[in-house]
This record gives structure tokens, C-alpha cells and sequence, in this order.
């Protein structure tokens, strides 16, 4: 499959768009994080966790899996390919990762911030999401990386594509 440069320039667009939003957003609760976790005022941490909630499925998640699914079709419709450069496949492995690690990370920040939410637990001290949002940034962050500076090497499955091109010219 050949993506029309239009259409490849749409798609990149997304896929720019959806996969910096998604940094953009954990940036935003790890400084909330990081404020509840340093800050005197203890109603803070109950903030974050019910701010986190409805945040994940309305925002994470569909960046998340609009960032995966923009990427795919990227490479697999661009030279790049899917499997031909370490890089695509490097970023594909994390992202899948990043985004099972969200989904799966769904059940805790409900339950946590139901525990918030009711009134009855007012005094008692939530975990604190920096684990999860400092890592899942910083595995954002690296996937940008690869993106911008697209370190050198193919695959074994990359090489061999190339050299049946090249012979394919020849002929």
C-alpha cells in the first residue's frame, strides 16, 4: 500500500498531533503529581486523581490509540515500512507497550479516585500517579527521539527488501 502524498500528509498531521497531545497531557499530570506530591495542601492529591478519571478515557486513551493506529498506517504505507528500520519497529514496540500500560493502569486511577471522591475517606493519603506518568512521559519522550533523529539501521527483513529492489532495478 502507497499512501497519496496528501493523504500521507493527514495522516502525519494525526499522527503529530495525537502523539504529542498524548505527552502533552501526561506532562500536565505529572506537574500535578509532582505539586500534590510536594505541596502542603493535602486536597491537592484528591484533585489530580478525580481530574485523572474522566481525563483518561476522554483524552489519554483515544491519543494513545490514534498516535498507534496513525503510526501503523504510516508505516506501512510510507518507504519506512513497518519492519524495515529498527526505529519504526522500536517506537512501535513502545508505543504498543505505553498504551497497554495505560489501559491496563485504567482500573487503578478508577478505583483510586472513587476513594477521592467519597467524602468518608477525606483523611486518608492516595498513592501518588508519578511512577506511571513520570514513566510513561519519559517513554514518550523517547519515542519522539527516534522519531526526530531516525537512528540508523535496517533489519535483517529491512536489507533483504532492499536488495530485491535493487536487483528488481537492475532487471
Amino acid at each position: 500500500m502507497v499512501l497519496t502524498s496528501a493523504l500521507r500528509k493527514f495522516l502525519l498531521t494525526l499522527h503529530v498531533l495525537s502523539s504529542l497531545g498524548w505527552a502533552g497531557a501526561v506532562a500536565v499530570f505529572v506537574v500535578l503529581d509532582i505539586a500534590a506530591l510536594t505541596g502542603r495542601d493535602p486536597q491537592l492529591g484528591r484533585i489530580l486523581w478525580l481530574a485523572l478519571q474522566p481525563a483518561v478515557w476522554s483524552l489519554l486513551v483515544p491519543l494513545a490509540f490514534a498516535s498507534l493506529l496513525t503510526g501503523v498506517v504510516l508505516a506501512l504505507g510510507t518507504a519506512w515500512g513497518l519492519f524495515r528500520h529498527y526505529w519504526v519497529l522500536f517506537k512501535l514496540v513502545l508505543t504498543l507497550i505505553a498504551t497497554v500500560v495505560l489501559v491496563l493502569y485504567t482500573q487503578t486511577i478508577t478505583t483510586v479516585a472513587g476513594m477521592a471522591a467519597d467524602p468518608a475517606m477525606s483523611g486518608m493519603d492516595l498513592p501518588s500517579a508519578l511512577l506511571h506518568t513520570g514513566g510513561g512521559l519519559a517513554v514518550l519522550l523517547l519515542i519522539t527521539v527516534l522519531a526526530v533523529y531516525k537512528p540508523q539501521g535496517m533489519t535483517r527483513y529491512g536489507q533483504r527488501k532492499r536488495l530485491e529492489r535493487r536487483k528488481q532495478s537492475v532487471s
